[in-house]
């Protein structure tokens, strides 16, 4: 996995299988290291690796959604760190055990992506304003019904999962870039996406880490070009079914 820095304390760790990049993210804290989502199977050793070479133990894994890309390492990361918390939102539990059915309000019906059934199990259930550390906590749905952003307190840095992408230009969740279609592909309510794409513009970012593509810095007006292509997407779309 490549390593990245991003500040005093992000580390950006990013896998390429077949040219599509998948990253992972260590946060600094006092107590030790937070990581941001497991990336896929195969990832543990490498992400165990560094937190080693960065001295710090990981204490804590957070994830932002249950998609297969962002969890296929959790068993194996979980088994060899005996003690370490894990952190998800209540409907990431409830994905990950089986039930991939959304909530009536929602339409109800099965969500879309790529999903594994896992034994792990939180420590955890995270909620919108809780903190992991210095994170304080987003509830960002369209993606996916689960998703949830963090945002780093100290130095504003969004680490903001698949609610957008970077990788091929960036876009808000379900605006479909051509060179890189797949987080559109997956995306479950292109609605609710913008309107979490402009909850987190809101937040006044100034790093925006992403679940694939390259980390922005002073990311706000490519943020609000993404929101404004999404939104015109949107508004053609409901104009063609109307």
């Amino acid at each position: 996995m490549k390593l990245t820095r991003h500040g005093d304390d992000l580390v950006q760790l990013t896998r390429w299988p077949l040219l599509f990049p998948i990253n992972v993210y260590l946060v600094r804290e006092d107590d030790g290291l937070t990581l941001i989502d497991a990336g896929m199977g195969g990832c543990a050793r490498d992400i165990l690796h560094t937190a080693e070479a960065l001295g710090a133990p990981i204490v804590r894994i957070a994830l932002t959604h249950g998609h297969g890309d962002h969890v296929g390492s959790l068993g194996a990361l979980a088994a060899a760190l005996p003690g370490v918390e894990v952190l998800m939102s209540p409907r990431t539990a409830r994905f990950l055990s089986g039930d991939r059915t959304s909530d009536p309000a929602d339409g109800g019906g099965e969500v879309r992506g790529s999903w594994q059934t896992l034994a792990t199990r939180p420590t955890r259930l995270l909620a919108p304003g809780d903190h992991v550390g210095s994170l304080e906590v987003f509830a960002t749905p369209g993606h996916s019904p689960d998703h949830i952003a963090f945002l780093d307190r100290r130095d504003r840095t969004l680490i903001a999962g698949d609610a957008f992408q970077t990788q091929g230009g960036i876009a808000v969740s379900g605006t479909v870039r051509p060179l890189f279609p797949f987080p559109a592909m997956a995306t479950w309510d292109k609605s609710a996406a913008l309107a979490s794409a402009r909850a987190l513009r809101a937040t006044e970012p100034a790093r925006l880490a992403v679940g694939h593509g390259r980390v922005l810095d002073d990311p706000c007006a490519a943020m609000d070009r993404a929101i404004a292509v999404a939104a015109r997407g949107l508004e053609g779309q409901l104009g063609h079914a109307g």
